[in-house]
């Protein structure tokens, strides 16, 4: 499963080939080159998914309408946040 730059991955496809590599390479099965190949891949994926969920947390920021009528952003305070 290649990394596909034409085409943007859902996070939802990253993660899944990002579980398929874990799976292969938990497996002991994979010689070392085979496990460097996929170790580069997975890393690509994770990054792919922290950079999408960066994006998703950024989208969640509210727009507020102040008394005056201009715009503020809030941004979007998650549980567990700091």
């Amino acid at each position: 499963m290649a990394y596909m730059k034409k085409k943007e991955l859902t996070f939802e496809e990253s993660l899944t080939q990002l579980e398929a590599i874990v799976e292969k390479m938990e497996s002991g099965d994979m010689s070392l080159n085979d496990l460097m190949l996929n170790y580069s891949e997975g890393i690509k994926l994770s990054n792919h998914c922290y950079t999408l969920l960066e994006r998703a947390e950024k989208a969640m920021d509210l727009l507020v309408t102040e008394k005056d009528g201009k715009l503020s952003e809030v941004p979007l305070e998650l549980e567990g946040d700091a």
